[in-house]
């Protein structure tokens, strides 16, 4: 396929970015946030504060999700199926009916150190597009790890130290779970390994490094210190690896352990949870503005990020007190939700996980090595698939070139360089924006920005020299991983 062409971009215009930031208790002593603020500027003294609970979408949804099932029962999986993976506290989260769970106050007092996180409104974006529309990001870069991650990562590490465990194993793609996990275990006295995928670990050696930083051990997925990354290796010692095949290690590990736990960063209902603090906030700093969103969007690799930022406006829709459409945003090469199947089919490669019914590429399919590594994953957060096929939501798939033409655009007006990953949001924000400059509409558009780009600068000259292709998911390769998709 042709390269990219380098677009040449306008400058953008002298106005200032309107923010609406609530400065945590502990910014007056001068930590994190205010520099923010300084480049963000507060809107009107708005004070918004860190959500005390987490919402369950579950309990407002008309239809209930389809139970998992055990992977050799093909029954409804019973809670303590999952004892060998994970705590008490994340089992009954996981599946509970209850429609709001109470944030630790341990877990709040770490939140404090960035959050609330700014919803900033992008208007030296708009008048590049020309567009009569608002567009407004929540931006979730400013935790220490750099991404949306830590908001569930802290829970995860807290709730296995109280439960007494010493060890976590988990997988990463880009690095961004890695380093939130990192992060959180060193705060709560817990060892931390990751299994990082192979064509990320390359491309990001910088992750690896951070999560070292915070004292976690770092392996390349498929590696040989499992029988499941041996038996990938065994079969194509140069695999560029995958999330469903580094969950396969990391699981592996943690149930051959009996002092180890596993940690997931997105896909499974209690870590959806632990990311609605983001539209929790986000609920209240529009409330503060007057505004109400006619569009969410949010990137879709396992469905943290967008059901973090979604999953509270769509309990007011539900309600009759808004009424926004919902667009998750995927990589072409990766493209689940627009092409995969709804189906039961395994969370990993190896087939070790509790079978859940989801949109599925195939739990053996790899995807193209792109360089939103956070979205190479087969499948997708159940929840999200089932409000997907209850018509709650829709989706689309968009090549990673129009990706960074966006994020150029974006990075030339608001100043912040994005991840891969959210580069889709903002790629699907100015096609709404562009179309609301067609129709005249004057939309309020409100996107997902779940991390900054700083260690992904190695993609970004890829791009700027115009070696960056569009990938795509070859049919056969597609046809022959849907073939193994369990028949339930």
């Amino acid at each position: 396929m042709a390269a990219a062409v380098r677009p040449a971009l306008p400058q953008a215009g002298p106005e200032q970015s309107a923010s609406l930031l609530c400065t945590p208790k502990h910014a007056a002593r001068g930590r994190g946030s205010l520099s923010f603020a300084a480049r963000a500027g507060l809107n009107s003294g708005a004070k918004v504060s860190i959500p005390k609970q987490w919402y369950n979408l579950v309990a407002d949804l008309p239809v209930k999700p389809p139970p998992p099932l055990h992977p050799q029962t093909h029954q409804p999986l019973d809670p303590s199926d999952l004892s060998l993976l994970f705590p008490d506290e994340l089992i009954r989260q996981e599946v509970t009916d209850e429609r709001f769970v109470d944030i630790p106050e341990e877990v709040a007092d770490v939140y404090e150190l960035w959050r609330p996180t700014p919803l900033i409104r992008a208007r030296r974006l708009e008048k590049l597009l020309g567009t009569p529309a608002k567009i407004y990001y929540k931006y979730e870069g400013t935790s220490p790890a750099g991404s949306h991650k830590p908001n569930t990562a802290v829970p995860q590490a807290w709730y296995n130290a109280a439960a007494g465990v010493k060890n976590v194993v988990t997988e990463t793609g880009a690095g961004q779970w890695g380093s939130a996990l990192s992060f959180a275990s060193s705060l709560f006295g817990l060892n931390c390994e990751v299994w990082q995928v192979r064509a990320s670990f390359d491309q990001k050696p910088y992750r690896r490094l951070m999560m070292e930083t915070w004292g976690a051990k770092v392996h390349p997925s498929p590696s040989e210190a499992t029988a499941a990354g041996r038996g990938i290796l065994a079969a194509d010692p140069a695999s560029p690896g995958s999330l469903g095949i580094a969950i396969s290690e990391a699981v592996e590990v943690a149930a051959t352990n009996a002092d180890t736990k596993y940690c997931l960063g997105s896909v499974l209902n209690h870590v959806l949870l632990h990311q609605t603090v983001i539209g929790e906030e986000c609920l209240e700093q529009l409330a503060a503005l007057g505004e109400a969103p006619d569009v969410v969007i949010g990137c879709t690799g396992g469905g943290s990020n967008f059901g973090g930022l979604a999953f509270p406006f769509m309990r007011e829709k539900l309600a009759g007190r808004m009424s926004p459409e919902f667009r998750a945003v995927e990589p072409a090469a990766c493209p689940t939700l627009t092409k995969g199947v709804y189906a039961y089919d395994f969370g990993d490669t190896a087939g070790l996980t509790p079978l859940m019914k989801m949109h599925t590429l195939g739990h053996g399919f790899v995807p193209d090595p792109i360089h939103a590594g956070g979205l190479r994953y087969h499948g997708m957060a159940p929840l999200i698939s089932h409000v997907y096929e209850l018509g709650f939501m829709d989706a689309v798939a968009i090549q990673q070139t129009e990706c960074f033409q966006a994020a150029l655009q974006f990075a030339r007006t608001e100043g912040i360089i994005p991840a891969p990953e959210p580069t889709h949001a903002i790629a699907a924000a100015i096609r709404e924006a562009l179309e609301c400059k067609k129709t005249g509409e004057e939309k309020v558009i409100l996107m997902a920005m779940c991390g900054h780009g700083h260690f992904d600068l190695a993609a970004y000259e890829k791009y700027l020299r115009g070696d960056m292709v569009d990938l795509s998911h070859p049919a056969d390769k597609l046809k022959a991983s849907l073939a193994a998709v369990p028949k339930i």
